[in-house]
């Protein structure tokens, strides 16, 4: 029987019910071209570590409500007269420790200040610390840790040694030296004191995510095929080395904001006139008895938001880590 010339405008493919239907020359090609999986099913474009963290983020309830916390502490932060009309440093000693009422669902503290509205005002001080300080705690470690990770020799062992004196400095002592010594009202000594005191932890995680990150064969190919070292820390192993520095990150902007709490609250990180957590705690500490609800709100809003930091982390550690999946 000789052969039938193909035809694509009379084209004919199965049902898969023992049928048939026509097919356009367009659509025959399309379908013949089209990559079929064991199933049958086209083969998609396959994803990456990220679309796939990203995938697992949008379902975990932990990450969408922390999520949403942290939405809401930055949006008091930027713009705090959106939910209060009143000035943190309007104070009447004339209502000192009275309890809420109207207009004022806070009370007051000890020195007649509106707790609502300080509450809502401190927040702008934890978060910009807390971001800041990571930024910059994330970026000095992670290119000092990279570096000393991708070269080695003597770089990689003094800085080794560098992180070990750090890593020994107490970090709440090392705060009561060396800012009992600043008189600036602004976040910018403890942001440079965290970073001082915070990189060595970063450092150490991107250093070994770089040494792991440098030993796979697409890093070995592309030495071989004499990819520069810039090249091969920028466009191999950066972008597969910086997950494990995103997690402890995120994790740690809840303890610096803890840690901004603390100093305030011991006299050595913000001080008065500038509002904080810290030091609305530290004020009300002592008549804790006559007006728990001038403790109750500034620390309330403190634990909520370092354990939505960490909530976050939890939840993008289990997102980027394959071996949780």
């Amino acid at each position: 029987m000789p052969e039938q010339p193909y035809e694509p405008e009379g084209a004919i493919a199965g049902t898969g019910a023992g049928g048939a239907m026509d097919l356009g020359a367009s659509e025959a090609e399309s379908l013949e071209r089209t990559p079929r999986g064991p199933d049958g099913g086209p083969v998609g474009k396959p994803r990456s570590l990220w679309s796939d963290a990203w995938r697992d983020l949008r379902r975990n309830p932990v990450f969408i409500i922390s999520g949403l916390v942290i939405l809401f502490l930055v949006f008091i932060s930027l713009w705090p007269s959106a939910i209060t009309s009143g000035s943190p440093l309007e104070c009447h000693l004339s209502k000192a420790q009275e309890g809420p009422q109207s207009g004022h669902p806070f009370g007051f503290d000890g020195q007649g200040c509106d707790v609502y509205t300080r509450t809502v005002y401190g927040a702008r001080s934890s978060v910009a610390v807390g971001v800041l300080a990571t930024l910059g705690v994330a970026i000095f470690g992670s290119v000092l840790g990279g570096l000393a990770g991708f070269f080695g020799g003597v770089s990689d062992s003094f800085l080794s040694r560098i992180t070990d004196i750090f890593f020994a400095i107490p970090v709440v002592l090392g705060g009561l030296v060396l800012l009992s010594v600043v008189t600036s009202n602004t976040v910018w000594p403890v942001i440079g004191f965290i970073v001082l005191l915070g990189w060595p932890q970063i450092s150490r995680i991107a250093r070994g995510a770089v040494i792991t990150a440098k030993q796979n064969d697409y890093v070995q190919a592309a030495r071989a095929l004499g990819a520069s070292n810039t090249r091969m820390l920028l466009r191999h192993i950066a972008p597969n080395a910086v997950a494990p520095v995103i997690v402890v990150a995120t994790i740690a902007l809840g303890t610096y904001i803890a840690l901004e709490a603390t100093l305030s609250y011991l006299g050595v990180g913000l001080k008065p006139p500038s509002v904080s957590w810290g030091i609305d705690i530290s004020a009300a500490s002592p008549y804790v008895r006559n007006a728990p609800h001038a403790l109750l709100w500034p620390s309330g809003a403190l634990a909520i938001t370092v354990l939505a930091f960490i909530m976050l982390g939890d939840a993008v550690r289990d997102a980027l880590d394959p071996k949780l999946r």
